[in-house]
This record gives C-alpha cells, structure tokens and sequence, in this order.
C-alpha cells in the first residue's frame, strides 16, 4: 500500500490504454496459460492453446475452515454475491451463488485448516490424483491464492468446474483481491501478462480489484462471436474487432 499497490480505482487517466493494446492482452492471457495443465505449479510450455470457457451456468459456493470467524464469513460472503452479480453482468453468462449442486467452489481455509482443505478436496473430487491434492496442500508462500479450472473429459476447452482457495490469514483488501482475481480466472481467462494494465491480470499487484478493462476481456471471452476450442489464429481478427469496439466505448 505505500508503493501504491492494490489500488481499489478501477485504473483511470494515468493508465490509458488502446484498442491494440487490449486485443494483445485478451491474445496473452485469453490464449496461453500460466501453468501446464494438469501440471501442478509446474509452468506451461509458453505454445498458444485454444479458447476455453464455461458453458453450463457458474454456481459458486464458498466454505469456510474452521479457522474463519462467523464474522469474516458473512462479510466476504456478502461480497462474493455482489461480485458475482457484475461478473454476470459483464459475460453475459449465468453466475449465481448457490450451496447446493455447485461446480465453482471457493475454499477459503487458513494454515491450521489443512485437514478441512484436504477433506474438502477429496469430496469435490472424489478419486483426485495425488498431484491435484499436493498442490492445494503444499501451495508455496508466495502464491497469495490460486484457481484450479477442470474440463470436460471429451473437450479439454469446455470447462465444467473450478475449485480457488483463499488464504484465511489474508488482510481484508488482499482476500477481496483473492477473489476477484481468482474467480475471474476460473471463468476462463488462465494467464497473467506483464504488459496488461490496468488489470488485476498482472503479477504486480497493482491493482487490487477487477477494472474496466478486465471487464472488457470478460465480455470479449464470452462473446458469442468466439467459440470454444477456436484457435488463435482463427480467433485473432475477430477479437480485434471486438477490442476496437470495447476501446471505442472508453475513449
């Protein structure tokens, strides 16, 4: 906070940015992942993939180790709902918090929880690979949070459910950060880029919470113009357009 990260303003005059810039950002993080899939932590091979998305409705449900006040709980609650409501808003997609038959879990655990994450897991995946279970035991310091996206068995790019776990411990700003990073990722957005600004799409953090232009992937990701598994090359001139018209709007 007193570099002046995690802003909460959305970005503003000091971060303009154009319609190219915009369409090379969607191409980076739309496109490429930040880890193999199915890899754990282990870093992808930097080749373009093809596009993926949701196509079922998005039902979030969150819960909560035993580390986590009832006070903290209703609060982010509260928060994750209305979030949820602007992330609808902006896809264009259903995504509505529901407890019952959920495929986006949000796991908000602390250290001391490592029992309940791991029992958790195990019941969202019954018959998950040791990896996949390691990799939410054993998430290194540095990571403030991650999502894990799951695909359809026959379609690799049709994505059917995402489990992101919060660190409990976190400060109220840098958990909201959390979760505003992490749920849009897991709507299908699974990279970061250094070039992107202003984003929260952006391992600088200097940005907290989603912006308007994060808003403008978002819309572009699920934009019935773009189809799952379409390939980049195919994609490229159609997002461009988009991007174009999403500039235009702002400036």
């Amino acid at each position: 906070l007193a570099r002046g990260l995690l802003r909460t303003d959305g970005g503003g005059p000091d971060t303009p940015y154009t319609a190219d810039m915009l369409a090379k950002n969607f191409e980076r993080i739309a496109f490429y992942d930040e880890y193999a899939r199915g890899g754990g932590l282990r870093r992808s091979s930097g080749r373009a993939g093809q596009l993926r998305r949701w196509t079922a409705p998005i039902r979030v449900s969150m819960r909560f180790g035993p580390s986590v006040p009832d006070t903290v709980q209703t609060a982010d609650r509260a928060l994750v709902n209305g979030y949820l409501g602007r992330l609808a808003s902006v896809t264009g997609h259903p995504i509505t918090a529901s407890q019952s038959r959920a495929n986006f879990h949000v796991l908000v655990m602390g250290l001391d929880d490592q029992a309940a994450l791991s029992a958790q897991v195990k019941q969202i995946i019954p018959g998950a690979s040791t990896s996949t279970l390691n990799l939410f035991r054993n998430v290194p310091r540095s990571i403030h949070c991650l999502v894990v996206a799951f695909s359809d068995d026959k379609n690799e790019n049709k994505v059917t459910s995402a489990i992101a776990l919060i660190r409990a411990e976190h400060p109220d700003l840098l958990r909201k950060s959390c979760y505003h990073e992490e749920i849009a990722q897991g709507l299908g957005l699974a990279n970061d880029s250094p070039d992107a600004r202003p984003s929260i799409f952006n391992d600088d953090d200097e940005f907290a919470l989603l912006t308007t232009h994060d808003e403008a992937l978002l819309a572009m990701l699920y934009d019935p113009r773009l189809s799952i598994g379409m390939p980049l090359e195919q994609a490229r001139p159609i997002f461009q357009i988009m991007a174009r018209e999403k500039a235009g709007r702002l400036y």
